[in-house]
């Protein structure tokens, strides 16, 4: 019983799913929310992902679709989003998130129009990274202006 509780206050990767190292997979699964947050995949939303891991990973096209489908999996079997949303915030820079946001939204304009649903979702991720919305407004109009 101790164990599970240490685990649990420690954050056991077997409690969340993503092991604890794994940024990767936590920004890949952050893209496939968004992807699927207006019910309908796009191909080039899926297009946008694979750029958008292949530049900020440095991976090749193969690695970077093997991880969005990892990346899938994840999602399909997540609760919420605070699993994914931790990986991120215990590696990376206030900046680096506001950057990250920036991402969010390219994914959310990639079929040329922002649903209800994924501004409410990129809302909800930027209150986990802990992004103000001065912040998460610079991203939106960052993300616009690509």
């Amino acid at each position: 019983m101790l164990v599970k509780i240490k685990n649990w206050l420690l954050g056991d990767e077997r409690q969340s799913g993503i092991p604890k190292h794994d940024f990767n997979l936590a920004l890949g699964a952050l893209l496939v929310e968004i992807m699927q947050a207006d019910q309908q995949l796009q191909p080039q939303e899926q297009a946008l992902a694979i750029k958008l891991l292949k530049t900020r990973l440095n991976l090749s096209e193969q690695e970077a679709n093997t991880l969005l489908e990892e990346a899938t999996s994840h999602v399909e079997n997540a609760i919420d989003l605070y699993a994914f949303s931790k990986a991120v915030n215990n590696q990376t820079s206030s900046e680096e998130r506001i950057e990250i946001l920036t991402l969010l939204w390219q994914m959310a304009l990639a079929d040329g129009e922002v649903d209800n649903h994924e501004e409410h979702l990129i809302r909800r991720i930027a209150g986990l990274l802990y992004v103000t919305h001065e912040d998460f407004i610079v991203a939106k109009l960052r993300a616009q202006k690509t």
